[in-house]
């Protein structure tokens, strides 16, 4: 379906819009905290909670909410973050400085026993950074939330989440201490690197950045080179906040490329799956693609068309090389709006006028939908930190708004160097 640009934008807008209707309604205004998805009894996402922070700014600026509404969240939240209780107790709501991935969404206290999450604690703390660079009027209120803003990263000990090694670790637990795995090879903890090496208290060394490129692979994928991750929202989560146009570190020096571009060439490799669908799923085409790491219709194997197939239920899908049941999340390919406008706004028209994916829904799309799976199975969720990716970079397509406001951020200015990035704007910042 073709359409000029008025008609794009109004079905842009409308995108926006629906998605961000999930952190009007799907929050606790006595706390700030935002349910990870849309089940009854589930509990709040530190993630969702930082996503939500980043698109209140938007929600002002496209009148989805007033500043007097968005500050009045940000702050209950930022307040709610600062004086919950922080510690080794097994039923803290963070220790160190780092939350839980999951808390109760009355209490605020950790739920069901997991992690103190390294990768979800940064994308809440961008959340807040985002709204200190935002919320920049003299007034006592937004006076605090830059206040709190800072206080709450300030506290964050990165090098304890060292464990005394070069990377960074997933997590810890209190009853079993840090998780075994760490922060290699490359994927969204870019996001947490930079962050981690711009904190101006506990902040990692340069040394960890640069063991943690070390671990990246370099592939060619469809006549296209590229930084492997096979999931595609690992190709976008850290893109939300920084724009990697024309800035470079060290090893994207040496391939001549930025990982701007190396998302786009992610973006494209995922259609070309999609083209090619090897495993001949029910839908793929150039028109619809988006594998990401996603809920889906299993655990099942049915026998379909005379071949077995396996379902699975949440695992990180990817792309080439699986695990690939024929389950698509549109959020994914919205997501990738500023890399390929080209290619996604075709599969947003395919979503909504062909496939009627919004249809009945108060958020828009849900998470995902798999056309193979008897009957169409269609997700019943939806999840807050896929809401969160379609306002925001759709927002970076439109203007390029969160961009424009984190380049002003002086901690990720400071991370970005650190790192060894240089040329495009960082070379005017000093």
């Amino acid at each position: 379906m073709k359409h000029n640009k008025l008609t794009i934008d109004a079905e842009l807008e409308k995108l926006q819009h629906e998605a961000f209707h999930y952190f009007l309604h799907e929050a606790n205004p006595a706390n700030g905290l935002v349910r990870d998805k849309t089940a009854s009894d589930w509990p709040a996402s530190i993630a969702a909670t930082g996503v939500a922070l980043a698109c209140y700014p938007i929600g002002v600026e496209r009148g989805f909410m007033s500043r007097s509404e968005a500050v009045d969240r940000t702050l209950t939240t930022l307040r709610f973050f600062w004086n919950s209780p922080q510690g080794p107790e097994p039923d803290a709501t963070g220790y160190k400085g780092f939350y839980y991935h999951f808390l109760d969404m009355q209490t605020g206290r950790r739920a069901w026993q997991c992690e103190l999450s390294t990768v979800d604690t940064t994308f809440l703390l961008a959340g807040m950074l985002t709204a200190r660079i935002y919320f920049d009027a003299n007034t006592a209120k937004e006076q605090e939330i830059r206040t709190l803003a800072e206080a709450l990263y300030h506290r964050c000990d990165w090098q304890w989440a060292q464990n005394q090694g070069e990377t960074v670790t997933h997590g810890w637990k209190p009853e079993s201490g840090f998780l075994p795995y760490r922060w290699e090879g490359y994927d969204e903890a870019m996001l947490l690197y930079i962050l981690g090496l711009g904190s101006p208290t506990y902040p990692l060394p340069e040394s960890s950045y640069a063991a943690w490129a070390t671990t990246y692979e370099w592939k060619r994928i469809y006549d296209y080179d590229y930084l492997y991750s096979g999931s595609l929202f690992t190709h976008q989560l850290s893109h939300i906040w920084i724009d990697f146009r024309n800035i470079q570190d060290a090893f994207m020096r040496e391939k001549g490329c930025d990982y701007f571009e190396n998302t786009r060439r992610a973006t494209y490799i995922q259609r070309q799956y999609a083209i090619d669908n090897p495993l001949n799923f029910v839908g793929y085409s150039a028109c619809c693609w988006g594998i990401t790491a996603s809920d889906g219709p299993g655990p099942e194997v049915l026998k379909i068309n005379g071949v077995e197939r396996r379902f699975y239920n949440y695992i990180a899908r990817s792309v080439p090389y699986g695990p690939d049941d024929g389950t698509i999340a549109p959020w994914a390919a919205v997501a990738s709006l500023p890399f390929a406008p080209d290619i996604v706004l075709p599969m947003i028209d395919h979503c909504i006028y062909k496939l009627k994916l919004k249809e009945g829904n108060r958020y828009g799309f849900k998470a995902t939908f798999n056309l193979t799976f008897p009957s169409r199975w269609i997700s019943p969720w939806h999840y807050g930190i896929n809401q969160g990716p379609i306002v925001l970079t759709t927002e970076n397509y439109r203007t390029g708004l969160m961009w424009r406001l984190m380049r002003t951020c002086p901690y990720f200015t400071k991370g970005l160097k650190r790192a060894g990035f240089t040329g495009g704007y960082l070379s005017e910042s000093l």
